[in-house]
């Protein structure tokens, strides 16, 4: 209708949850951040509310645009379901069919499949919002579902997504034991002046085709004012202000042109009532078969007043306040661990090289220490250094040299001697007897 006059290419300000639209404010920027470190940290159940177009479902559009292959999403959209047809919806999601199955046959198939999805290193995410609609008994069966666990971890992570309203059934005494579960919990608040100023330029850019139409400060004023910093108000009556100024074919948008809009969305009932966007106070009908709800329904409505108003909304902050510090510990106390971590594998990294190193030089000076004995012993046979030691050194003797017995005279015998005496032809010497 307006794009060409204005030189958009498409709406900016739609009411469909366009991730590509997400205003990174400050209170959205640390509803990302809470969503992915409870994904990441496999922690219980993660909970997030805010008011009635507060950018609940584009936030989630944007967590869920992000996620990786390894994660399976179940998402639940219509929660006006009983406990059975939640999980019913849950399996249909997720490809399973649960027609014909008595319900521990359904908690079987999806156990099942929760135990192959973890052994393929899968995550499973089952994503429920509009929270708030869910009976007592549907969020006792969602506390059920959590239980399917391993020894290290759950085998599936659960993000609640609402109004206000979730908060007053999770603080009820019956869901106790679901409470005490939730790990990660945040509240959206509504954008304050300079960001619905921010907010409303940076839609206007990201449609922009050429130089990007600005809304000076005067009419962002004025849409705050009104809208409460909700960025779903804040999209209706920025759209209708466009459609105003082609319809009177103004290409500059002023004061004066935004406050005749707003008047008349006033006057045509469209923006409806000034509504608290802090408000605890539940206006979710009572279902039947919830008589808890009931008598809850019943007492809200007799404790309406300033005061209770009040009281609720400091505990909120607080209750948030708490919550981020105890978010900012958890991940100061993952860091370290992780820093702890990498040392203890630089420190095991050391170790090993040094071990190697030791190895490679035990095995060198033995190496060198036999080629050392091979070079000093004989080649053969190969004696021992024992033996060698063993065996005393004999000096060596000279053989005799018969020659000179082979030059002298034969002596006489004795019975020639004895014949030369008695006949006298040799003379009898003394020590010839």
């Amino acid at each position: 209708m307006y794009e060409r006059f204005y030189r958009l290419r498409e709406r900016p300000f739609a009411l469909t949850p366009d991730p590509d639209y997400l205003y990174p404010s400050r209170v959205h920027k640390e509803a990302l951040s809470y969503l992915r470190y409870g994904i990441e940290s496999h922690a219980g159940f993660v909970v997030i509310t805010g008011a009635i177009g507060s950018g609940k479902t584009t936030l989630l559009q944007t967590m869920l645009r992000g996620l990786d292959g390894q994660t399976t999403v179940a998402r639940v959209m219509n929660t006006l379901l009983d406990p059975r047809e939640l999980l019913e919806s849950a399996m249909i999601d997720v490809g399973l069919d649960p027609e014909g199955k008595s319900k521990p046959a359904m908690l079987k198939a999806f156990g099942e499949f929760l135990v192959n999805e973890r052994s393929a290193g899968r995550l499973v995410l089952l994503v429920i919002d509009e929270a708030q609609n869910l009976t007592l008994p549907a969020l006792e069966e969602i506390r059920m579902l959590s239980n399917l666990e391993t020894e290290k971890s759950k085998l599936l992570q659960i993000i609640l997504i609402g109004q206000p309203d979730l908060r007053d059934k999770l603080d009820r005494p019956e869901l106790e034991q679901l409470r005490q579960r939730i790990t990660v919990s945040y509240h959206l608040e509504p954008l304050d002046a300079d960001e619905t100023a921010h907010y409303i330029n940076h839609r206007l850019a990201r449609a922009a085709i050429g130089a990007p139409l600005e809304f000076p400060g005067d009419v962002t004023e004025a849409i705050h004012a009104r809208s409460g910093g909700v960025p779903r108000l804040i999209n209706v009556i920025a759209d209708a202000t466009l459609v105003f100024g082609y319809g009177e074919e103004r290409p500059v948008i002023d004061g004066e042109l935004v406050r005749e809009v707003i008047a008349d969305l006033d006057a045509t009932g469209v923006l409806g009532p000034r509504s608290n966007p802090n408000r605890r106070d539940s206006v979710v009908p009572v279902m039947a078969g919830d008589p808890l709800g009931a008598k809850a329904g019943v007492a809200a409505a007799g404790m309406a007043g300033a005061a209770a108003a009040n009281a609720a909304f400091t505990r909120t902050l607080e209750e948030e306040k708490l919550a981020r510090e105890l978010a900012a510990r958890e991940k100061a106390l993952g860091q370290r661990e992780l820093e702890m971590a990498n040392r203890e594998k630089e420190l095991a990294e050391q170790r090993r090289v040094l071990a190697e190193q030791y190895r490679l030089l035990r095995t060198q000076a033995q190496q060198t220490a036999v080629a050392t004995v091979q070079t000093a012993a004989p080649a053969w046979p190969p004696a021992t250094a024992a033996a060698a030691a063993a065996t005393p050194v004999r000096p060596r003797v000279q053989a005799p040299d018969f020659a000179m017995y082979q030059s002298r005279r034969r002596r006489p015998s004795f019975w020639r001697r004895f014949k030369n005496t008695l006949l006298g032809t040799e003379p009898v010497l003394e020590d010839s007897l």
